[in-house]
């Protein structure tokens, strides 16, 4: 839990220190006014490629779950695509992204606490809706 933490701190420093955690710096960059988020995101893949690639050669298991490393590969299907359409509706109008959204707290913006409260809200909604798809799907075989 602890490493958890420091993982979190760094983040949300480094989100705020970049200002990728002020809607206004995000939503420039949508509109191509300011494309330092590329750079951000650029420098953030490298370091977790890194840490992908050594860790497992460095450790038979994950240091929290104690979990052995593996691929976990997710097929790209209709789910991915409708929900990689919406979450980015939600990006682009709100400008912010769940992880910045917890760091433009930390620098004082209130504000994005309508943001917050519209993403647990829609996760929640999404939660519901496919538990109750799930149970219509595996429900009673009709009687012929």
């Amino acid at each position: 839990m602890p490493l958890i933490l420091v993982g979190g701190l760094i983040f949300g420093f480094g989100l705020a220190y970049s200002h990728m955690a002020r809607p206004e710096v995000v939503l420039d960059f949508l509109q191509f006014d300011d494309l330092g988020l590329p750079f951000v995101m650029f420098g953030a893949a490298i370091v977790s490629g890194i840490a992908f690639a050594i860790m497992p050669r460095i450790r038979d298991s994950a240091p929290l779950t104690g979990d052995v490393y593996r691929r976990r590969l997710k097929s790209f299907d209709r789910n991915v695509l409708i929900g990689g359409g919406i979450f980015g509706v939600g990006w682009g109008l709100s400008g912010i992204c769940p992880g910045a959204a917890y760091a433009s707290l930390g620098i004082g913006n209130v504000a994005i606490l309508w943001a917050l409260v519209g993403m647990f809200a829609g996760a929640y909604l999404q939660g519901v809706w496919r538990s109750k798809r799930a149970a219509a799907d595996s429900g009673p075989a009709s009687a012929d």
